[in-house]
């Protein structure tokens, strides 16, 4: 019986140390717990985090939570942020730096009733359009600047309504169009009732002012730690891992997002629909999920620059970006 309890006590020192092997990491999310962020529930689910020697905290997020603010205090290791809001807040002082691109391509729009008489963008000038704010209003006033919409001021050409995270501004007759995602708020109008007929979208993509959205950020003193950089090229590797294995086992991944979902909020029919059109974001990257692509910053940077009444960022970032974690994680 010695024999055995003193097998079990070195079997116990053992798992300790496997345990201890585990490297952490915390990741801060953009929003709540969603098909949005499927790969990394997946890669924590699978395993692949793990395999990689990492124990991942996955924070979500919510309409009180910034990001960048969250970097900045030492909250999180990384962060999923949109360009925009990374970069304005780069030059407001917080040394964000992208080291991955999660989406190659944007999910937001606007979406207008087709009874409010808007047919194309030259007839947004005099109607209320429903934006998001808190850092998601960037790609909004840029898109207005290259309209030659003016915003704010005395005279402003259009009535701009801060959105909250819902969609009432559209059912209500509060505004004429509001901004929505084409994984999320667009069928939360429709299961409201209003058919895809009634509705008529403008697709940032489409209208050429489209910026980067989820893509991972940490501090420049993260990266200078070689210990860290290590972490996150690891960390990068397993989540491209989940979000290959998301985009292909999507009813899987949906079902791994519910069970990671503490509020209960999500319903499968939603976050199933959410899962189909995030996919389409984040598919078909010929370098590897995670890669961010010069041409696609430099788009996005002359997007922003582009405003010249609201402008986001008023010089070109030096320093914001680095292909340094995402070559070391393809190099395994």
């Amino acid at each position: 019986m010695r024999l055995i309890g003193l097998l079990a006590g070195v079997a116990a020192v053992a798992l300790t140390a496997a345990a201890q092997a585990q490297d952490k990491l915390t990741l801060q999310l953009k929003w709540v717990t969603q098909a949005q962020f499927a790969g990394y529930y997946v890669a924590k689910d699978k395993g692949f985090y793990k395999d990689e020697k990492l124990d991942v905290t996955i924070k979500p997020g919510g309409p009180d939570i910034a990001p960048p603010q969250v970097a900045a205090g030492g909250g999180a290791d990384v962060i999923i942020d949109w360009m925009p809001a990374a970069l304005a807040s780069r030059e407001k002082g917080v040394p964000l730096v992208n080291i991955a691109q999660i989406y190659k391509r944007s999910g937001m729009m606007l979406t207008c009733r087709k009874d409010s008489g808007i047919k194309t963008p030259a007839d947004f000038k005099g109607r209320t359009l429903g934006v998001w704010f808190a850092g998601n209003e960037y790609p909004f006033l840029s898109w207005m600047d290259k309209l030659g919409l003016k915003t704010s001021g005395a005279n402003p050409d259009i009535k701009v309504l801060k959105q909250g995270f819902n969609v009432d501004p559209l059912l209500q007759k509060q505004a004429d169009c509001i901004s929505t995602m084409t994984y999320n708020e667009y069928w939360q109008v429709i299961d409201a009732g209003i058919k895809p007929d009634q509705l008529l979208v403008f697709k940032y993509e489409d209208q050429g002012v489209a910026t980067l959205e989820d893509g991972f950020y940490t501090t420049e003193a993260k990266l200078k730690d070689p210990a860290m950089a290590d972490r996150l090229a690891r960390f990068v590797r397993a989540t491209a891992k989940g979000w290959d294995y998301a985009v292909k086992n999507q009813a899987e991944a949906v079902k791994i997002v519910l069970n990671n979902d503490a509020t209960g909020a999500q319903k499968a029919n939603h976050q199933t629909r959410m899962m189909s059109e995030v996919a389409k974001l984040v598919a078909d990257q010929p370098k590897g999920i995670g890669y961010l692509e010069p041409a696609d910053y430099e788009r996005t940077v002359a997007t922003l620059l582009g405003g010249k009444s609201d402008p986001v960022i008023t010089k070109k970032p030096v320093g914001a970006w680095t292909h340094q974690i995402i070559d070391a994680a393809m190099k395994k």
